[in-house]
């Protein structure tokens, strides 16, 4: 039987099995596709058919494939690397070395890539990690936050230039969509190295706090952790991740998930690559002399929580950010300084011009150009304003930077 055909059975037996509903009813509560096959074929004169462009942009979505960057950043010793084979359900450091004692007296942070394709029903990720080796590790931790602020800058840059560019097909988005920044869990609050890192990067890429190695600490050492890491951050008006607000159109069981998820930041974590046999059941968890750590309970970690804030409900807020407000910023800085350096040139050669009592003539090109940095004037004064009221009505959605 031809599809057509198919569409066909399906629009004459459509009331056959409630008499009570509708026709009109029915067919709201059929897939896209048949309910668009049967108003054609009827052919309704109010079918257009642009209800068909989610299905459109999803389709070429998926073709395309998703990018996504991760920077992890912690001292040694905190289990980063458990942690992101925990949550990607993969080995990214099989031939891992771990340095000795005298590797670290002069250790510094560098920059480690690791790029691995993912793919979970038809959907593709690439999914690049972004390691810091030696961070936290030297004796002098001063400069450690260099690497990383100057790692980022140059995945800005490098995707400012290629967009510039004449070939834009084919562009890679390498920019850092999340870090991963790991407290360690003996410390009593943020440590000054860590209060200078996240200083450095805040205003730069979405900052999310992971109190590592939660295990060993007891359920009331985890809130009061917790409840200091915030004052600090606070206090150093430090902005890490805010997660958006729920429509008002979202089901109550969103609506929950997104309260728990807000609640449980910043993320007291277990990671384990261990998976162990727990009354006929297989977890992943650590095993002690007094019990078992299940990392996925709840009452546990909130290793459950970090996967699902990351990977199902906000990694793709994570890449509007980056490029709405990060990488925004990081662009209006650079045409202000292009357009100030064409500013400088232009009157250096004007300047040699009348040096030589030539006669200065006032381009359309010049006009244009005056016209192109007036037009960047008013967009820094309208960032400007805007920054000013999101701090007005609240702080913690003050995401914007003066540029």
């Amino acid at each position: 039987m031809e599809k057509s055909e198919s569409y066909a059975i399906v629009d004459i037996n459509i009331c056959d099995k409630n008499p009570e509903t509708t026709k009109q009813d029915s067919i709201m509560n059929l897939p896209l596709k048949t309910v668009i096959k049967i108003q054609r074929d009827r052919g309704e004169r109010d079918y257009i058919g642009f209800a068909t462009l989610p299905e459109q942009v999803h389709r070429k979505s998926v073709k395309r494939g998703f990018d996504f960057t991760l920077m992890v950043v912690g001292e040694s010793g905190l289990g980063k690397s458990t942690l992101i084979n925990s949550l990607f359900l993969g080995d990214l450091y099989k031939n891992r070395k771990i340095p000795d004692v005298q590797d670290r007296i002069e250790k510094t942070t560098t920059i480690e890539k690791k790029t691995m394709e993912i793919e979970e029903r038809g959907v593709k990720l690439r999914l690049t990690i972004v390691d810091t080796p030696g961070f936290g590790d030297a004796i002098n931790c001063e400069d450690s936050w260099r690497v990383c602020s100057a790692y980022v800058d140059e995945q800005f840059r490098q995707y400012f230039t290629d967009e510039s560019g004449l070939n834009r097909r084919h562009m890679q988005d390498n920019r850092v969509h999340c870090c991963l920044y790991f407290v360690p869990p003996w410390a009593h609050s943020l440590r000054q190295v860590d209060l200078e890192m996240m200083r450095r990067l805040h205003r730069k890429v979405n900052i999310v706090v992971v109190i590592a190695k939660a295990d060993s600490l007891t359920a009331a050492e985890i809130r009061r952790l917790k409840t200091r890491i915030l004052n600090d951050l606070d206090e150093h008006q430090i902005q890490v991740y805010q997660f958006p607000e729920c429509d008002s159109d979202e089901d109550e069981e969103f609506k929950q998930q997104d309260r728990e998820l807000k609640a449980a930041a910043p993320f007291a974590v277990v990671a384990s690559d261990t998976v162990l046999e727990v009354g006929g059941k297989r977890v992943r968890g650590r095993q002690y002399p007094w019990g078992i750590v299940d990392v996925e309970n709840p009452r546990h970690s909130d290793f459950t929580k970090l996967r699902t804030m990351l990977i199902s409900t906000h990694m793709q807020d994570l890449k509007d950010v980056t490029q709405d407000v990060h990488y925004e910023n990081f662009r209006a800085q650079c045409i202000s300084q292009i357009s100030q350096h064409a500013m400088r040139e232009r009157g250096k050669l004007k300047r040699d011009s009348m040096g030589n009592n030539t006669e200065v003539v006032f381009t359309d090109t010049d006009r244009l150009l005056l016209q192109k940095d007036e037009e960047i004037r008013r967009m820094q004064d309208m960032l400007t304003q805007m920054q000013e009221k999101l701090k007005a009505s609240d702080k913690k959605h003050d995401s914007i930077i003066d540029v």
